[in-house]
């Protein structure tokens, strides 16, 4: 009975880090993209590359590709993918779209590095948010996944070696790759490795907090709680 009392705060509450997770994480991948003369990320390269090849845009690319893992990873693994993965795949695609319809190019060095930090940041928070919230893996990371399962390598190499494969078929296409795209490849994880516990912990007090309010409103009463005077 407990349970059921705090289904419905906490869901909408972990939905709430879903969703703000990845609105950040489509924010910081449209500020590194602005900067295209460092690089930016492995999978990026990919999408920025068919965008280039074939039209359409970098978002709806990503939608592509990461329709296609989800089908593969679907037919593998014999299961329907989670809602939580489906809306992982559109709207990451739907915000790297907004938000590059809306950032400036910056033109000057300094403001250059300044996005291209500030990206990397604030994916990294992007990605942190939105996992701690339990939701659903994204597309990647099941492929990722599937593929530690199926090879019985280390996650790292697994990672590692996707990277790299799909940064040099984005490079092939016309994708920018530079000291940008191993900076991300390289230090990423490192700092999701930061903001994955940090946002858990946030979430965690949060739960709590809203299991206090609860308590307190559906306590008993007791018969002089009132305010006295005198």
């Amino acid at each position: 009975m407990k349970n059921d009392q705090y289904v419905r705060p906490h869901t909408g509450l972990r939905w709430s880090f879903f969703i703000v997770g990845l609105t950040l994480l489509g924010l910081g991948i449209s500020l590194t993209m602005q900067v295209r003369v460092f690089g930016i990320g492995p999978w990026d390269v990919l999408h920025y590359g068919l965008y280039k090849q074939l039209g359409l845009t970098v978002g709806t690319w990503s939608i592509i590709a990461g329709l296609l893992i989800v089908i593969i990873s679907s037919i593998v693994l014999r299961t329907f993918p989670k809602i939580g993965t489906i809306l992982n795949m559109v709207l990451i695609g739907v915000f790297i779209d907004f938000f590059n319809w809306i950032l400036p190019e910056p033109s000057w060095l300094l403001n250059q590095v300044i996005f291209f930090v500030a990206g990397t940041m604030i994916t990294a928070l992007g990605i942190g948010v939105y996992v701690a919230a339990d939701i659903g893996a994204g597309p990647r990371d099941s492929l990722m996944l599937i593929l530690t399962d199926k090879l019985q390598w280390k996650v790292s190499t697994v990672r590692n070696g996707i990277e790299v494969t799909v940064a040099l078929l984005g490079w092939m296409l016309g994708g920018p790759v530079g000291i940008g795209t191993v900076f991300i490849a390289l230090f990423l994880g490192s700092f999701v490795g930061y903001s994955l516990p940090l946002s858990k912990r946030l979430l965690n007090f949060l739960m709590k907090k809203g299991e206090s309010y609860e308590n307190f409103y559906k306590g008993p009463l007791r018969p002089d709680h009132h305010d006295r005077i005198g």
